[in-house]
């Protein structure tokens, strides 16, 4: 596993504010078109032999049950050279299996390094929210990244795969 923007211990706290019709909660429940969801993470990131504090804020927003849109933003400080992301995404949960809810998703990031040329990545990330009450759940996964236009010079590897966990409450 790369080390360079390692987020293997990166833990994702998700807060849902619902703001979807009834009709669109009955089939696809927090999943559904209309709802909006707000995120807030936390935890740990490795890069350029450095640990650090990784915070950021997000929102979705269903276009139709199943599949959103997204903005989120990271910040990454504690070490040197300072970070913060920017990352638009898209994502499909595939609502209709009982139990466990596979998604899949896209997205694009700019990342502004404190001293270095910014840089841009494209990736997926692949896995299942499982059900842990009503309203709440689990969500396992893995990331792939790869960075554009990537300079070897700067950095040690163009490319990234690690693993997710996210604990989701709606509401």
């Amino acid at each position: 596993m790369n080390k360079k923007l390692a987020a293997s211990a990166i833990v994702a706290i998700t807060i849902f504010a619902q703001t979807s019709p009834a009709s669109a909660v009955d089939v696809a429940g927090v999943f559904g078109k209309g709802s909006t969801h707000l995120s807030i993470t936390g935890g740990n990131g490795y890069a350029f032999d450095e640990t650090y504090l990784v915070l950021g804020l997000g929102v979705s927003y269903y276009l139709f049950d199943g599949f959103d849109i997204g903005l989120n933003f990271e910040s990454w400080s504690g070490a040197s050279p300072s970070m913060y992301t920017v990352t638009p995404s898209v994502q499909y949960v595939f609502f209709q299996i009982p139990r466990v809810k596979p998604y899949v998703s896209g997205f694009l990031r700019r990342l502004y390094i404190d001293g270095l040329p910014d840089i841009d990545s494209a990736g997926g990330r692949a896995g299942v929210y499982v059900a842990t009450g009503r309203s709440a759940y689990i969500g396992v996964g893995a990331v792939y990244e790869s960075y554009l236009d990537c300079n070897k010079a700067i950095y040690v590897t163009c490319s990234n795969t690690y693993p997710e966990v996210s604990f989701t409450f709606a509401f």
